[in-house]
């Protein structure tokens, strides 16, 4: 029972204080005027009556009605009934004082009602002001407040003959019961009646219609967010003008959220004097009035309900995490189909007449019923995760998070997480954990219904049943008694506000209420309190849990077999035989990713120890050891699924004896899990433990028997448990399994039966039960002291390392759940800063760590279960003792451990060596584990699990080299080998991984090279962490050498010895390098401050970097002209290397080269022929001018040397335009330099004014610029006579395609390819073919000869807002291209992409393709191929180009080098390619050394791997058009792997002056030297070739004249296989001395007389090489050949003579008439395509593989690239294989007119009509063998009369036109008469009729 109102109180507007505008509340009376002692008065009542302040009004407001909710500090609510009305403001209110009013008015009341007139505002000036009564109550009737109010408030306006006293009096002694559904009449003594219902339950809550009302203000979305948003401890805020409304909002809200209460702040109306409280920290709901809506605009983190407006608004910073789906889906469309039940007929043809809504009050109850059943469904199965502490004298109930959110699969939602977090679900566990007392709906659904609800889950309609029924008995909960809610009470009339009350309030009469209280009190006390007792039971438990949405297990589910497998392994291990269990362990390991799996292996374990204790030996302790960590690995820290907690007693029951009295335990070699430094999983454990304990204190004996087994013997409670009784350890890991023993009664249940009991026991029995409990948690709290030493005490306690890696153990403090990346008991926060760690840390500092861990865990697990404060005092003194104890027995283990025999490791491997290469640092122990590539783990190719593999790692001077074997025994006894050279490694990180085979975690290394390997080691546990740190240090030293001279190449076979220091320069006189240092100087000198030097490589002196130089600067440059005679010669400078003469010079590549191109002799300058255009000048022979350029450079005839020296400095790093290439058909010549500076170039193509006097030295130097371009334009025969304007910029860009040929050389995006103007320039013109597919260049025909003489292909950047030449010779050509560093960038994508650090997770051709679009080094590789096709097409049509990009030495020599290989034949040669690399690469000064890092000064730059992306375009090149070189892609490949090798001198220093200082360039020459070392990778290369045609392509047929075109885009581009296929059967394979294997023996009569074995076996994709397993046909039948010579004892014959004798002997049997087609031996067998897309001959197995891929231009089916097709040699068919040895068949001949492609003209061929091989074929003339074209009759579609065309023969008669259609394109023909027209369509007609 309880009262009905505790106080009522008359509340008055009165002044402010200070004085302001506002008033304040005073109450004027309050009873009873004592506090009640159970409930003393609420503070601040004023303040809640008028929540939007005391104002007065200028008029009188109706009376308003609401009820206000106050908490105080106990968490009690008050509710404030607060009924307002308003009075005319007295003279002390109001400004204007009248004193005499309020007596009139009584005199008027004297007179009686009658005389009362109608009621009106007061005189003009009057204020009315407002009065609330309030009553507050604890109890939350609002009706029945309403209405007592209403009627003490209706007394005194109608005036009734009533006692307001005794009304008041009656009221404060109201007594109602709390529960339990009664209903009561009470009467307050005026007349009135009402009647007060009792909810059935208290603990359900009374919503009335505030859901209903919620959920009609903003919608289901919101309302579910705002609901997440409170169980979550957001900050929600309700607005509204209404104060009823907030109210019921904030009610409706809470009632949503049971079961859970919800325990922040609450405020569902917050006056506006307390508005700062919306900015307080914590959660809370609170309503305010709208009118305040701007005050809440800055808060940024709370969710703002506007209930008038129907928004919720959720600020950016707050995220409300949803309902788990499918929950959040369900319970939407639940909600929709109890709000809008009209919903699902919407859509019926014939609806029902109408549906009977659910009133409001019913729908109130149907809305909670849904979330009702959705807390059923969230909490199903709670009670099996609550760990009963404590039962006596009160329960103390712990709930396990972890075990719940693991079965329920939710372990990754953020919303349960959140929930269980909190403190509303701390409030449930306490208040709901109980096992005996009262239930409620909510128990009796979790409990009972689950099941239902699953199978409801997907019918509507029974879902809807459900929650009507749940409504149902919630609405009866809240109207017991519907029928009798008959209330009586006298209400006020219409309007009575507004008449004229005859009097303010009156003072009522203190002493008559309190008497009436007191008289009440009196009579309370004598009767008995009326007390129904609530009925108490057990809670049930309901149903396990399952998990929320049943996933499927994937590929670890719990298959029988994968059990099995377990259970085998483990029984082979205990039975002995381990020869068995190793053969399993692998797919046991396997199998322990799943959890079933590891929860067998569990079971399977307690099944082996006896009386806790299980001694195995070696063998048997690795493998059980091996399986735990295997178990735990996967284990997070919260161990949801109750693996650690299992394991736990298991690791200090196995155990081996190492010596007498000394045993070594599980947990020493467990420890490195993150799972044990995690205090929630231990408080889990220690309170499942605890449970076990209480419950068996309070089983009778006979259980109690049972009992003990179960609990004492791990293999009773692990295996096969009783039913899993709720919250014991072993139910968090066997959940739903079979139930042995029914009878056995859960911890809940014994609890529920002790609480029962406990009233009826006596008090002594009562102590001694809290005693018994109290020190059972207390010897557990020792035992866990116990347990927790042992796992985090490292068995070495002096290795700082472990702890360093976990330095501190979380934050200790704060129970967080975030993961500790560490798992050692380090640390902790508050005595170590994190940083440092345990670097100095001493054995103590370990023991304090753990010992602080462990007292911080006792504190609060003794705290919360009640462990008195003496025995917690002495558990602080134990523990330091127990740890002492501890870490002594674990030095002798420690140390005993050291001294067992090593387990037999496999023995190291030596790897192969080359002739000079040393071993540096002897094997490591590693591990080499898999990366991201699958094929070495057997992934998706299939094929066996090479790695892990265990092996060695060896540091050679040369090489990184890792050799072992498969840590898997199931795949044999392989060799794995891994290596790439020193030089070639980019990247070099320490991991922490885990070793394959003991699971354990250790220091490791990942490697990664520019060659496409990657490294990933695990350094075994026997390799010291200063042996890995002396292997990283040793191989840094060998990666960047102080100095060149240290590298691989040059200590290879010299005779210096290590130790002496390298020669300096001092040594060799004043060599070039002092003279250049003069030179500098002096420059230095004149140029004074302005002189800027930049990085290492310094560009000789002259160089200004654009700034305007100083006066006096030309007097200098004209002194070292003069001196240059004299001092640049030979003889004066450069006496000590006297090799160095001019026929050197001359020997050169570059020489060699321009001789060949006829580009001029070097001759003494009188007898120069002057005829010549060029002339090799010597004037850079001292490197003077330019030390990056050759010593002879190619220049125009007309320019004088000196002024060579003005020319350079226009141009960057002085590398002033040379010539490099001349065409040999059109005579234009190919330019390099560096980028124009600044000066130069404004000085060149600005308006040419007259110079002025006073001109600068900039200015002449453009002059000289211009004028050696002029020179260089002049020089080309055709330009000789200027030959006015012709530039391109006059074409018109009509076909500009989106993909045209070089209509796609636009800045294409990302990096910018060639400007787009450029591109609309060059690409369509008006007489162009349409653009092809696959940005192939148009036909070479397609540029205009009216063009301009030269082109420069320049920067974007450098040319901006530059002017044309005025006179149009040459044109600028602005292209945007990358820069080295971009290079640099998309290399270390392209590297991360094919070699990746870790496996992917998704399928890894898709990650794969999408990280090697990220790096864009197709990008990069088709915007080279891009701009080398354009250079070649203005150069085929005659113009001279000059490519000038960057510095000239990166970008530049790609497009020139590519331009050139692609141009002419010749380069596309062995010797040729050879003789390109040298001229343009090593002469012309790429720099080599900076580029690939070489030395220590290059560290920083890192590799940027620029002369491998342009064998990458070789290589494109070579795969379009396979049978124009002469060499094969392995060749391609070895120059890539070398370049960045260091094993040779050729691409080592930047250029050949440091070549030349380091005496390399001349020393091959004449020095005879013995068999030793190749120092050149030429030289190399030509040994090899002599020996095997690994290098030589047996497709090479060429065409001389043939320039190549080909195709760019990046859907033709191929991934260069060098980045991807690796053999690890013997590293890479470029070494070729190493990659030879042992030669495999003749296949040989077996002793036993058995027929021989077969000579089969398997290749394994990734482990052996394919082509050296299976060589493709011709290296087949070479090797025999060579074979069979050895047997018979000849000489054998090099292969190229063979081969070459061959070819010639196939020719001649080709064409004894002289008419048959020149083919190699190919052409019988291979289809004379000369551009492929799919031909391989040398890389991989040919066989007979005829069907190659076809043409890709055949198939593009565009006109232009058929005629370019028929415009190159014939393309025989397969018919070929077949030809005879006699003439062709020629059905029909004779000559045609043809019309050329799109755009052609039409020109005579002659045409042969060949029935045999149904096909038309055409030459040039009768007598060609060559023929240009074939039309093959197979795709003849129609032959119809033509029509003349523009350009055709104009004497012909029109009849004699016709067409052949084929699926290709229509051929127009033209006859030279109507009859042969005609003879020739009837031949066609029945060639194809026969056929």
């Amino acid at each position: 029972m309880a009262r009905l109102a505790d106080y009522f109180v008359l509340v008055a507007f009165g002044p402010h204080p200070r004085g302001s505008g506002e008033g304040q509340g005073h109450i004027l009376q309050r009873f009873p005027e004592k506090d009640w002692e159970d409930n003393p008065f609420p503070q601040g009542i004023e303040l809640f009556c008028q929540p939007s302040g005391w104002q007065l009004c200028p008029e009188r407001n109706p009376p308003t009605f609401f009820v206000a909710v106050l908490t105080d500090i106990n968490s009690e609510r008050h509710y404030c009934a607060c009924l307002t009305f308003w009075e005319p403001a007295e003279p002390t209110q109001e400004v204007v004082c009248a004193e005499d009013a309020p007596e009139r008015e009584e005199e008027a009341d004297e007179g009686g009602p009658a005389q009362l007139s109608p009621a009106t505002p007061g005189p003009p000036g009057q204020l009315f002001a407002p009065k609330t009564l309030v009553l507050v109550s604890r109890l939350d009737h609002a009706e029945v407040f309403r209405n007592s109010l209403g009627l003490i408030y209706t007394i005194h306006v109608e005036g009734l003959n009533v006692g307001l006293e005794s009304v008041i009096g009656n009221l404060l002694t109201c007594i109602i019961p709390l529960a339990g559904g009664s209903q009561r009449t009470i009467s307050l003594g005026a007349g009135d009646r009402q009647v007060i219902q009792t909810p059935l339950a208290d603990s359900l809550p009374i919503s009335r219609c505030s859901v209903a009302l919620l959920f009609r203000q903003l919608g289901i979305t919101n309302v579910l967010s705002l609901f997440c948003a409170a169980l979550t401890e957001h900050k929600v805020l309700f607005l509204s003008r209404s104060y009823q409304r907030l109210s019921d909002a904030c009610r409706g809200l809470l009632a949503l959220l049971f079961p859970l209460r919800y325990s922040f702040t609450y405020v569902p109306i917050l006056p506006a004097q307390l508005l700062e409280v919306l900015s307080t920290p914590t959660p809370f709901i609170i309503g305010v009035n709208a009118a305040f809506q701007a005050e809440t605009q800055e808060l940024l983190d709370v969710i703002i309900a506007d209930l008038d407006g129907g928004t919720v608004t959720v600020p950016e910073c707050v995220h409300i995490p949803p309902l788990p789906e499918p929950l959040q889906s369900q319970t939407h469309s639940v909600l929709s189909m109890v709000l809008d039940p009209e919903l699902e007929l919407a859509d019926l043809a014939f609806p029902p007449p109408s549906t009977n809504a659910s009133s409001l009050k019913m729908q109130d109850k149907e809305l909670r019923a849904v979330f009702l059943r959705l807390f059923a469904q969230l909490l199903q199965g709670y009670r099996w995760c609550l760990h009963m502490v404590r039962i006596h004298p009160e329960p103390v109930i712990r709930f396990h998070k972890a075990a719940f959110l693991g079965q329920r699969g939710l372990v990754e939602d953020d919303f349960l997480m959140k929930v269980l977090e909190g403190m509303a679900f701390a409030g449930f566990v306490s208040e709901r954990g109980v096992p005996y007392r009262a239930t409620d709906l909510f128990d009796e659904l979790v409990a009972h219904e689950v099941a239902r609800m699953r199978a409801d889950e997907n019918h509507p309609q029974r879902v809807l049943r459900h929650v009507k029924e749940l409504a149902e008995q919630l609405y009866k909960n809240e109207n017991p008694y519907p029928a009798v809610a008959m209330h009586k009470v006298q209400r006020p009339g219409e309007a009575s506000h507004l008449r004229r009350v005859p009097r303010p309030f009156p003072r009522l009469d203190d002493g008559m209420v309190q008497w009436i209280v007191d008289q009440a009190a009196a009579k309370m006390q004598g009767a008995p309190p009326a007390v129904k007792a609530e009925r108490r039971t057990t809670v049930p438990s309901g149903p396990p849990m399952t998990a929320i949405l049943e996933r499927s297990g994937g590929l670890h589910g719990n298959s029988a077999r994968r059990l099995e497998v377990v259970r085998n392994c483990i029984s082979y291990v205990f039975e002995g035989k381990m020869l068995e269990a190793k053969k399993l362990l692998p797919a046991v390991l396997r199998a322990l990713k799943g959890r079933a799996a590891r929860r067998c292996l569990t079971q399977e374990l307690h099944l082996h120890v006896q009386q806790n204790r299980a001694v195995l030996d070696h063998q048997q302790f690795d493998f059980v050891v091996r399986m735990m960590n295997c178990c735990l690995q996967d284990c997070t820290s919260l161990d949801e699924h109750g693996i650690a907690a299992a394991l736990l007693p298991l690791v200090t029951a196995f155990c081996r004896k190492l010596s007498p009295g000394v045993t070594q335990f599980a947990y020493s070699c467990v420890q490195e899990h993150v799972v044990w430094s995690t205090p929630q999983f231990w408080e889990a454990m220690f309170y499942g433990d605890v449970q076990t304990h209480i419950r068996a204190l309070y089983l009778e004996p006979a259980e109690d028997g049972d009992h003990v087994q179960v609990c004492g013997d791990p293999r009773a409670s692990g295996l096969r448990p009783a039913q899993p009784r709720p919250g014991s350890p072993s139910a968090l890991w066997q959940v739903g399994e079979l139930s042995a023993r029914e009878d056995e009664r859960s911890a809940l249940d014994v609890a529920s039966e002790q609480r029962r009991l406990w009233p009826t026991l006596s008090r002594e029995k009562q102590q001694e039960l809290v005693q018994k409990e109290e020190s059972t948690v207390f010897s557990q709290a020792i035992h866990y002291a116990n347990r927790m030493s042992y796992l985090l005490l490292p068995l070495d306690s002096s290795k700082s390392r472990l702890l360093r890696e976990r330095a501190g153990l979380g934050d200790l403090e704060s129970a967080s759940n975030s993961l500790v990346t560490s798992s050692m008991a380090g640390s902790v926060a508050e005595s170590y800063d994190t940083e440092s760690g345990f670097e100095d840390a001493e054995t103590c500092d370990v023991a304090g760590a753990v010992v602080r861990f462990i007292n911080r865990f006792v504190d609060k697990v003794c705290t919360e279960s009640g462990v008195t404060s003496d025995h917690l005092k002495g558990l602080h003194v134990m523990v330091p003792d127990i740890v002492q104890m501890h870490i002594e027995t674990l030095e002798a283990v420690h140390r005993e451990s050291k001294r067992l025999p090593p387990i037999q490791k496999p023995k190291l491997l030596r790897p192969r060596l080359l002739p000079d290469e040393e071993c540096v640092l002897d094997g490591l122990r590693v591990y080499l584990l898999p990366d991201g590539r699958e094929g070495g783990a057997g992934g998706t190719g299939g094929g066996p699990a090479l790695l892990p593999a265990e092996g060695a790692v060896f540091l050679t001077t040369y090489r990184v080299i890792f050799t072992g074997m498969p840590t898997d025994p199931l795949v044999g006894e392989q060799v794995v080998v891994r290596s790439f050279p020193v030089a070639a490694l980019t990247k070099e990180k320490r991991i922490s991984v885990q070793t394959p085979v003991d699971q354990l975690l250790q220091d490791g290394l990942q490697l990664r090279s520019c060659t496409f390997q990657l490294l990933k080691m695990a350094f075994d546990e026997e390799v010291g962490s200063d042996s890995a740190e002396l292997f990283r240090k040793q191989l840094h030293k060998l990666r960047y050498p102080p100095d060149i001279r240290g590298t691989f190449a040059f200590t290879l076979g010299s005779t210096h010895t290590p130790g002496r220091p390298p020669r300096t320069t001092k040594d060799k006189g004043p060599s070039l390098r002092t003279l250049s240092r003069n030179i500098v100087k002096n420059a230095k000198k004149t140029l004074g401050r302005q002189y800027v030097t930049r990085k290492k490589y310094n560009p000789p002196s002259w160089e200004h970097r654009g700034q305007p130089p100083p006066e006096d600067q030309e007097d200098e440059i004209s002194v070292l002209e003069e001196l240059e005679p004299s001092t640049l010669t030979p003889s004066s400078a450069l006496k000590p290397s006297d090799r160095m003469t001019m026929s050197s010079l001359v020997e050169r590549a570059c020489c060699r080269d321009y001789q060949r191109l006829g580009l001029g002799t070097l001759s003494s300058s009188l007898s120069r022929a002057k005829s010549e255009p060029f002339r090799i000048s010597p004037v850079n022979r001292m490197y003077a001018i330019c030390r990056s350029y050759p010593g002879l450079l190619i220049v125009p005839q007309s320019v004088q040397d000196n002024a060579l020296q003005r020319v350079s400095r226009c141009y960057r790093q002085n590398r002033f335009p040379v010539v490099c290439w001349r065409s040999g058909r059109s005579r234009a010549v190919l330019l390099r330099s560096g980028g124009l500076h600044g000066k130069g170039v404004v000085g060149l193509f600005k308006a040419q004014n007259a110079p002025s006097p006073g001109q600068s030295q900039a200015d002449s130097g453009s002059l000289e610029q211009e004028k050696y371009l002029q020179a260089v334009v002049n020089s080309m025969p055709r330009y000789a006579d200027a030959s006015g304007r012709n530039t391109l910029s006059g074409f018109s860009s009509a076909h500009v395609g989106s993909h045209g040929k070089l209509g796609s050389v636009r800045a294409s995006g990302r990096s910018g390819g060639l400007g787009a103007d450029v591109g609309s320039r060059l690409a369509g013109r008006d007489m162009l073919g349409p653009p092809q597919a696959n940005g192939a260049p148009p036909d070479p025909g397609f540029l205009r000869p009216q063009r301009a003489a030269l082109y420069i292909i320049g920067d974007k950047a450098q040319l901006k807002g530059v002017r044309p030449d005025p006179l149009q010779q040459w044109e600028l050509v602005p292209i945007e291209v990358f820069e080295a560093r971009q290079v640099k960038a998309s290399f270390k994508k392209l590297l991360k992409a094919c070699v990746p650090g870790c496996p992917v997770l998704e399928p890894s051709s898709v990650s794969f393709l999408r990280s090697l679009e990220d790096s864009e080094w197709l990008i990069q590789i088709h915007k080279l191929l891009q701009v080398s096709v354009l250079v070649v097409e203005l150069l085929d049509s005659g113009s001279s180009v000059l490519v000038s990009l960057e510095d000239g030495w990166d970008i530049t020599t790609q497009v020139v080098s590519l331009v050139q290989l692609l141009s002419d034949p010749f380069y596309r040669t062995l010797e040729g390619f050879r003789l390109l690399v040298e001229k343009e690469w090593l002469s012309f000064g790429h720099r080599f050394s900076h580029r690939g890092a070489h030395t220590l000064a290059g560290q920083g730059s890192g590799f940027t791997p620029v002369f491998l992306q342009f064998l990458d375009c070789v290589h494109q090149v070579h795969l379009q058009f396979p049978m124009e070189f002469e060499f094969s892609p392995f060749y391609l490949k070895f120059l890539g792997y070398h370049h960045a090798s260091r094993r040779f001198r050729t691409f080592l220093l930047d250029s050949d002056y440091e070549r030349i200082e380091l005496g390399l360039l001349y020393e091959e020459k004449g020095e005879r030297r013995g068999a030793q070392a190749c120092r050149s990778v030429w030289e190399y290369m030509d040994r090899l070739s002599r020996r095997t045609p690994v290098f030589y392509n047996y497709m090479y047929a060429p065409e001389d004249t043939e320039v190549l075109r080909p195709y760019s885009n990046v859907s033709n581009l191929k991934v260069w296989d060098f980045y991807t296929e690796e053999t690890l059967a013997e590293g890479p394979p470029y070494d070729w001395e190493l990659a030879q294997g042992p030669p495999e023996p003749p296949e040989e009569e077996r002793p036993d007389g058995g027929a021989p074995q077969s000579r089969r076996r398997v290749v394994w994709p990734c482990y052996d090489s394919r082509p050296r397993a299976q060589p493709d046909a011709i290296s087949r039948l070479l090797e025999e050949l060579q074979r069979l010579e050895a047997e018979l004892g000849r000489p054998p014959e090099r292969w190229k003579d063979t081969w070459d004798r061959v070819k010639a002997a196939q020719r001649l049997e080709g064409r004894p008439d002289g008419r048959g087609t020149p083919s190699s031996l190919l052409a019988s067998s291979v289809p004379h395509h000369r551009r492929s897309l799919g031909v391989y001959l040398q890389e991989g197995p040919v066989g007979s593989t005829l069907s190659l891929s076809l043409d890709s231009d055949q198939s593009s089916g565009s006109t232009a690239s058929s005629s370019r097709q028929a415009a190159r040699r014939s393309t025989s068919t397969l018919y070929s294989q077949f030809q005879t040895a006699e003439s062709e068949n020629r059905s029909y001949e004779g000559t045609l007119y043809k019309k050329g492609a799109f755009m052609k003209p039409w020109k005579a061929r002659w045409f042969v009509l060949d029935k045999t091989k149904h096909q038309l074929r055409y030459y040039d003339h009768r007598v060609d063998t060559e023929c240009k074209g074939v039309i093959d009759l197979a795709e003849v579609e129609a032959v119809a009369p033509g029509t003349p065309t523009l350009g055709a023969p104009k004497t012909v008669d029109e009849k004699a036109f016709f067409d052949v259609k084929t699926t290709r394109r229509v051929y127009n023909f033209c006859a030279q008469d109507v009859p042969s027209a005609q003879q020739w369509v009837d031949q066609i007609q029945s060639c194809l009729s026969d056929a």
